[in-house]
């Protein structure tokens, strides 16, 4: 689905090492064609851009490349390739190179363009954007949590790219797709470069920031771009809760009304240790606890903020409105950015501590979640038991 191709002159003969992920036409900057792109950033050669209307017509512009600021120190980082020129609007087809010679471009080195046309009615309101799943993750009992905690709060539509993932979430997958609420892209970053398992170079090594977590955020924008009036970025243990809204429809309409000009909306990230249970038992039920992964039910506690501490950041954007994204910023945007308070949204985030010296009676407690017990309950239990997950007898 996405490209994910060397050139193949331009990387073995000329030493070039970039990677085309996916390009779509940008209708904001007189029509250029954007190529999202994996670039090593020490290396850059001239890159020109070869477009065709068919297999016959074709032209060739020197590329603007701009590597993206965020890269964490890793030697490639999330790119765009833009292509300027005449007739770009009418473009079916895309390719990058070292060479202005057409006749040296393969017919696999090309990508088809998307977002030929603009659109000002959309499919969905929201669309979840999940960066990526791999190392075979099977963490089953959240997911599915999530997934049907977001079907509550109005998500129509998720994007996930995988890399790879667990036996038992691969049935999870594939249920939500024929569904209909989950587009599963293909992401098989691990066969082009050394993907690092971490978001720090230091410490993690490897080619490419967190499996390529900045280059599919970005592609997911613009695959969404008149798609989704709303994109949600945010990872698959998060779940972006109003507090004071039912659901995000509500939220987003007081937001947008209140803050006119604003297209990046960032949302509070709180932590809720996976090591502190809530002490009635109350959601430890028989029927869930032979599921692989997290019930984030049992799980209330939230850590406090250190004031000395940056809290990161999740981001509801009018995709239409960013230019790049980074994991808990916009890179560049048109409009402005709003900070959401705490008490109208923030994340409910279950994972590993990250204040784990503190005792229970140091955390707060937050039931937000609890609020949907009935349905929420109920649409894990139907959906495992589609998922052929669980067998509930009598």
């Amino acid at each position: 689905d996405c490209g994910l191709r060397w050139g193949k002159n331009s990387s073995i003969f000329l030493h070039s090492k970039h990677l085309m992920v996916s390009a779509f036409i940008d209708h904001r900057i007189n029509k250029a064609i954007r190529v999202i792109s994996i670039i090593q950033r020490d290396s850059l050669l001239p890159l020109y851009c070869i477009y065709c209307k068919d297999d016959h017509t074709c032209q060739t512009a020197e590329a603007e490349v701009q590597i993206h600021s965020d890269h964490f120190g890793f030697p490639y980082a999330a790119s765009d390739v833009l292509c300027h020129g005449a007739h770009t609007q009418d473009a079916a087809f895309v390719s990058i190179s070292t060479s202005r010679n057409i006749s040296d471009i393969y017919s696999e080195d090309i990508l088809p363009i998307k977002n030929t046309v603009t659109r000002e009615t959309f499919s969905f309101n929201y669309t979840v954007c999940i960066s990526n799943l791999f190392g075979s993750y099977n963490n089953v009992l959240q997911f599915a949590q999530t997934m049907e905690m977001y079907k509550l709060l109005g998500i129509q539509h998720v994007v996930i790219y995988n890399t790879s993932c667990g036996p038992d979430l691969e049935k999870l997958l594939q249920h939500y797709k024929k569904e209909g609420i989950l587009e599963i892209v293909p992401w098989p970053i691990d066969h082009f470069l050394n993907p690092s398992k971490g978001w720090n170079f230091v410490e993690h090594g490897g080619d490419l920031h967190y499996y390529g977590q900045l280059v599919t955020l970005n592609e997911c924008i613009y695959r969404n771009m008149y798609q989704s009036k709303y994109v949600l970025l945010n990872d698959i243990d998060e779940i972006i809760m109003p507090y004071k809204h039912a659901n995000l429809s509500l939220l987003m309409e007081d937001l947008q009304q209140e803050h006119r000009d604003v297209g990046v909306f960032l949302i509070e990230n709180h932590i809720f240790p996976k090591t502190q249970f809530e002490e009635t038992g109350r959601f430890d039920r028989s029927e869930w606890r032979g599921i692989p992964g997290i019930n984030i039910m049992e799980h209330i506690y939230r850590e406090p903020d250190r004031k000395n501490v940056f809290n990161p950041r999740k981001l509801i954007i009018n995709p239409r409105s960013v230019i790049q994204a980074s994991v808990h910023s916009t890179l560049q945007q048109y409009g402005d950015v709003y900070y959401v308070p705490f008490d109208v949204s923030h994340i409910v985030h279950v994972r590993v501590p990250l204040q784990g010296h503190l005792t229970k009676e140091q955390l707060a407690v937050d039931t937000r979640v609890w609020d949907f017990e009935q349905e929420l309950v109920s649409n894990v239990d139907k959906t495992l038991q589609a998922s052929d997950l669980l067998k509930i007898t009598g």
